[in-house]
C-alpha cells in the first residue's frame, strides 16, 4: 500500500495529548461534522491507565460463531501480518467482528504478541477480548466492546478492507489516536496542524481552569474568563488556516 507517512516527530507530539484534546482540535479545521470521526461508547479501553497510542490502521474482519468452511486462522493470520507490513509504523490492528452479537473473543495473547512483534502498538475490535492480564503485562493497548473467555471458531476473513467499528468507518492506513477517552480518526491532511495546535488549545482551557481552581471565584469573573477563552480559541482557529511548522 502506497501511503505517505506522517513525520515521526508529528506522531510523537500527537501522542503527548489525550484523545479528547485531539478531537477538540480537529474541530477547529472544519474538515468534518462534529458528530463524526470518532468511535462511539460501545468501544472501551481495556487498560484505561495506559498512555495514548497513535498509529496507522491495519484492518480486517473476523467471525467466530460457526465452524470454518475453508482455510484456518493461522494461514489468514500470516496473510494479515504480510498486509500489515505494507503500512508505516506504528500500526494499530482494527477488527470488525461480523457476528452480532460477538460469539467469542477476537484476540488473545498469542495474536497480540505477533502483532506487537510486527510494529503494532495496539488493537481495536468491535468484538470481545481475552487474556487481559497477559496483555496488560505486555503493555499492549487494547480496545473492545466486551470480554469473553473463549475464541470459539475464530477466523480472520477479509484483510485490509474497509471496516465499521464503533460507528466509525476505518480504511487501511487511516491515522488513529486512542486512549481511555476513546478512539478518534485524525485526517492525514491536517495531522501536522493538529499536532502544532494542541498546546494552544490546552493554554486556552487553562484560562478558565486556573481561574476556577483559584480563590474568590465569582459568576462575573467566570463570564470574563469564558469570553477570554473563546477569543483565544477563535485566534487558534484563524491561525490554523495557515500551515504551521512543528518545532
Amino acid at each position: 500500500m502506497s501511503l505517505r507517512p506522517v513525520p515521526v516527530q508529528v506522531l510523537e507530539t500527537l501522542q503527548k495529548y489525550d484523545s479528547a484534546t485531539i478531537s477538540n482540535v480537529i474541530e477547529l479545521f472544519g474538515v468534518r461534522q462534529r458528530n463524526v470521526g470518532y468511535m462511539n461508547p460501545s468501544i472501551h479501553a481495556l487498560f484505561p491507565d495506559f498512555p495514548p497510542i497513535v498509529g496507522y490502521a491495519s484492518t480486517a474482519t473476523y467471525r467466530s460463531a460457526r465452524p470454518l468452511a475453508k482455510g484456518d486462522l493461522v494461514s489468514n493470520l500470516v496473510a494479515q501480518v504480510e498486509a500489515m507490513a505494507s503500512l508505516p509504523t506504528p500500526r494499530i490492528v482494527v477488527f470488525e467482528d461480523i457476528d452480532h452479537p460477538p460469539a467469542a473473543a477476537t484476540f488473545g495473547e498469542v495474536m497480540c504478541a505477533i502483532y506487537q512483534a510486527f510494529g503494532a502498538v495496539g488493537l481495536i475490535t468491535s468484538g470481545a477480548a481475552r487474556d487481559l492480564e497477559a496483555l496488560k503485562s505486555r503493555r499492549f493497548a487494547t480496545f473492545a466492546s466486551s470480554v469473553c473467555v473463549s475464541h470459539g471458531f475464530g477466523r480472520i476473513e477479509e484483510v485490509h478492507t474497509n471496516v465499521h467499528v464503533g460507528g466509525l468507518t476505518i480504511r487501511p492506513g487511516d491515522l488513529l489516536h486512542a486512549d481511555c477517552n476513546g478512539v478518534v480518526l485524525i485526517p492525514l491532511e491536517i495531522a501536522e496542524k493538529v499536532a502544532v495546535v494542541c498546546s494552544d488549545w490546552i493554554a486556552a482551557e487553562r484560562i478558565v481552569l486556573d481561574y476556577v481552581d483559584g480563590t474568590g471565584v465569582t459568576v462575573e469573573g467566570l463570564s470574563e474568563k469564558l469570553e477570554e477563552m473563546g477569543k483565544r480559541i477563535s485566534q487558534i482557529t484563524i491561525a490554523g488556516q495557515n500551515k504551521p511548522e512543528l518545532v
